[in-house]
């Protein structure tokens, strides 16, 4: 009997007496034929227990659309109609349905307009003892919010808003967009544990209270499917304009300026008009058609990956989107699967470049907002931006920008900047209604529309100009395929437990909304980073990434089919093994797999040959796959370390190879925004080493202290030394500034000076060398290291801003023998020798010593 028990369906199967009346049954028919529905979630039956508690449904507002559309989606989900559900309540009642905005009776008047003469009598039972409990379940219904390939132009003046309609526009939007609609379940409510917690309030505070709880709970549904509801951009200017914060600001620059406060307003206001988003749901929905055949012309498909995540914890939370930027088709691809999949797009912070005439106008309506490159010396201006950013927040408007300020032309992350985030923070203290919530988000792409471009920048031509002819040189890359595109969502970071952290009395800071607490810079540049970090640990490995990995290790970037399928596999198993991060995904493609869709997509050249055949990247698409290779390096970061400690030894000891690790790690972690400490780090050698010894890439002695690989033609020595390869050019950049550092002497090079001169041996030492990959010499890059060695306190400056540094560096440019060879780390000592001889000969006798 109990087996017979487990074996039943989760629902009862509806009750044949409690049927819908024909009427309805009728117009059921009528309707049915045009509405197609998608639940979320997928399967809601799994919200309501299998228990005799019985359970109403609670929608936004009264209509007959709304039910006719829920009962076909309950019947759809094996869920109760609204009609069996009846049956079951205590009251009666033809359906168990409460709308919190129940339509005016046309025949009597309602003695609460306002209020749900259901909801009361319910509350009123649970409350005297008459019934045990009763379920909520709140349903959330939008008539034509995602589009499709087939939806018209016009349907776009009926999509869901925030308007509340009419009958026959509601009839109208049915019969034009009512394929395109949602119906959102949400957890059921207790009834019972909600008057509980409101003992000793009148029945009808009681009931109001819960009105306006479930109304928030709607408004914020609504807010996360189809956006927040913006009042004409002219309102929010004049919201701005009238801040306490800009007119300040206007009597402050008026008194500086010597000029009248309504000149000085005017100038506000236009800033705001610059900056402000025009943001508008019918364009959104309109542009959605266009990038569905834009997409279908560039890409072979768009995947996303823990999307899941995301949706289950986006509502009720102020959502700040901060994705890496890797191309201008970031922000569209975004919005677009956000929007898409039930999320509305958030409003977007872009740069003032892309204002340009008619393009500009169009992404204001999708939601663009415009700022300078740089208003440091613009208090007017800073005042307007930083007051609009506020408006938004404080009216719940999801957000997105690029923390790095610009694309990477490397492949690999760049140095958070840090005012948007700054701004962020400083308003959330000031309007911290709703928790907020920094989603980080990884694009992964096959190939760039920009890849040629990037490679001129690196090597030196000056960056173009955004203008309207170039738009129109720009759509001739139409004609291209550019493969697949992933979006991978990375760990949120929930920005209150962020501050819990860095400063646990920060809420104390909330009282005075202009204040800039001493904690918000440490907690800026912990944001950033952690964010950085968040993002690649979300990256997706995909086929163009691992080809890139293999070939570019090799002098020629050429490797026999042979050696490239053993080396993909092993590091496919690698990183199965030691996944880097959870939210990293790898292609499920097979090694000869893999190298047939790169011969497929043009990046690698089949040579054949009777002993084997042999692939090649040639000419610009070597240097491309770089980026490639770049956009996955750091995933391989603790086997690579390894591998680069056997290129010139044999043997070594565990400890030393630990002890070096550690050493070496607070510099690639900054390159590479690696969320481990030095004891993870450490941890996380030990489980490589461990690996790579049960691959047989290296042996243990006896005891396990001192490994060794085997003779430098084998098999396992040329995987390691491919392997190698990822981290080797970040180690060779460190040993170049060092090397300078030291050979210069101290108090000699200021950091821009020191920064100038990294970049000049690299480019050098790439000539000399083949090292073709322009981020080898990336200004940034050694900016970056350069400034980590200053937090770290290895360099300093001294009273006029030349560099001092820590004896210990003179050892690091020693150490450096157990990793570089011998021509590199005699190229590098070369080129140093002769910068320290023409800028300061007497040092130029001990860099020619370590050599």
């Amino acid at each position: 009997m109990n087996e017979m028990q487990q074996d039943l369906p989760l629902h009862r199967t509806p009750d044949p007496a409690a049927r819908a009346p024909f009427w309805l049954k009728l117009f059921s028919a009528l309707l049915r034929p045009w509405i197609r529905l998608r639940r979320e979630p997928r399967e809601p039956r799994e919200l309501l227990p299998d228990d005799d508690i019985p359970a109403v449904y609670v929608v936004e507002r009264y209509g007959l659309s709304d039910t006719l559309i829920l009962e076909q989606a309950c019947l759809e989900a094996g869920m109760p109609s609204p009609y069996e559900a009846a049956t079951r309540l205590p009251i009666k009642r033809k359906r168990a349905i409460i709308a919190l905005t129940p339509r005016p009776s046309l025949f009597r008047d309602r003695t609460h307009a306002s209020r749900s003469e259901t909801l009361s009598k319910l509350v009123e039972l649970i409350r005297a003892g008459h019934e045990d409990d009763i379920r909520l379940v709140p349903v959330s219904i939008f008539v034509g919010r995602a589009p499709d390939r087939q939806s018209g132009w016009f349907r776009v003046l009926f999509a869901e808003n925030w308007v509340v309609v009419g009958r026959f526009r509601r009839l109208l939007a049915i019969l034009l967009n009512g394929r395109d609609t949602i119906v959102q379940f949400s957890a059921p409510v207790s009834l019972k544990q909600i008057v509980a917690e409101q003992e000793g309030l009148a029945l009808e505070r009681i009931v109001r209270k819960l009105s306006r709880v479930l109304r928030v709970h709607f408004r914020l549904t609504r807010t996360t499917i189809i956006g927040a509801d913006l009042s004409h951009k002219r309102t929010v200017v004049d919201s701005v304009v009238n801040a306490d914060s800009v007119r300040q600001t206007i009597d402050a620059v008026s008194a500086k300026e010597n000029a009248k406060i309504e000149q000085v307003r005017r100038r506000a206001r236009g800033y705001a008009l610059e900056i402000a988003a025009d943001y508008s749901h019918t364009v959104v929905r309109s542009l959605s058609f266009m990038l569905i055949a834009l997409w279908n012309k560039l890409y072979d498909g768009v995947v996303m990956h823990h999307f899941d995540k995301l949706r289950a914890v986006a509502p009720g939370h102020e959502v700040i989107y901060v994705p890496c930027h890797r191309s201008h088709v970031d922000y569209l691809l975004l919005s677009y699967t956000l929007y898409q999949n039930g999320l509305v797009p958030p409003h977007i912070a872009a740069g003032v470049n892309l204002n340009l005439p008619g393009l500009g106008a169009i992404l204001r309506r999708g939601g663009a907002f415009f700022l300078r490159r740089s208003f440091k010396s613009n208090a007017l201006y800073s005042a307007v931006f930083t007051e609009y950013v506020s408006q938004l927040f404080a009216r719940g408007v999801a957000l997105e920008y690029f923390i790095e300020g610009g694309r990477s032309r490397t492949g690999r992350l760049l140095s958070p900047r840090s005012g948007m985030l700054a701004m962020t923070l400083r308003s959330f203290l000031r309007e911290s209604r709703r928790p907020v919530m920094f989603q980080p988000v990884y694009f992964g792409y096959e190939k760039l529309m920009e890849g040629k471009s990037y490679i001129g920048e690196l090597s030196g031509k000056p960056k173009e100009k955004e203008s309207l002819l170039g738009l129109f040189r720009a759509f001739g890359v139409l004609r291209q395929r550019y493969g697949k595109v992933a979006i991978n969502f990375g760990e949120p970071i929930d920005l209150g437990t962020l501050l819990d952290e860095v400063a646990p009395a920060w809420r104390a800071s909330t009282a005075v909304p202009e204040a800039k607490p001493d904690w918000l810079p440490a907690a800026v540049d912990i944001l950033a980073n952690r964010i950085q970090s968040n993002i690649n640990r979300a990256v997706d490995v995909n086929p163009i990434n691992l080809l890139a990995l293999c070939l570019l290790a090799m002098p020629k970037h050429a490797m026999t089919e042979a050696d490239l399928l053993a080396q993909i596999e092993l590091y496919k198993d690698l990183l199965t093994a030691l996944p880097f991060g959870d939210r990293v995904t790898i292609t499920g493609k097979s090694a000869a797999e893999i190298i047939a869709y790169g011969e497929s997509m043009q990046w690698i050249r089949r040579v054949n040959h009777p002993l084997g055949d042999v692939l090649v990247a040639e000419g610009d698409n070597a240097v491309l796959l770089s980026y490639f290779r770049n956009n996955v390096q750091h995933v391989l970061v603790s086997s690579a370390w390894i591998a680069c400690c056997f290129l010139n030894n044999r043997r070594m000891s565990r400890s030393g190879m630990l002890r070096l690790g550690r050493l070496i790690y607070p510099f690639i972690q900054a390159e590479w925004f690696l969320p481990w400490n030095e004891d993870e780090f450490s941890e996380r050698l030990r489980v490589s080493l461990d690996f790579l010894v049960d691959r047989g890439l290296l042996e243990r002695d006896a005891d396990g202290r001192v490994l060794e690989r085997a003779p430098g033609q084998s098999d396992s020595a040329f995987r390691l030394r491919a392997m190698s390869h990822s981290l080797l050019q970040a180690v060779e950049r460190s040993y170049i500034t060092i090397a300078l550092l030291v050979s210069n002497g101290r108090n000699t090079l200021s950091a821009a000076e020191l920064e100038n001169l990294c970049t000049l041996t690299a480019q050098r030492l790439s000539l000399l060398h083949e090292l073709n990959a322009p981020e080898f010499f990336d200004k940034s890059l050694f900016r970056g290291f350069i400034q980590k060695l200053r937090e770290r306190r290895v360099i300093w400056a001294d009273a006029d801003n030349k560099l001092d540094f820590d004896p210990g560096l003179e050892e690091l440019v020693t150490e450096a023998k157990v990793i570089l060879s011998r021509d590199i780390r005699h190229g590098i000592l070369k080129l140093t020798a002769g910068k320290a001889e023409a800028g300061n000969p007497e040092h130029a006798g001990k860099t020619n010593q370590a050599a």
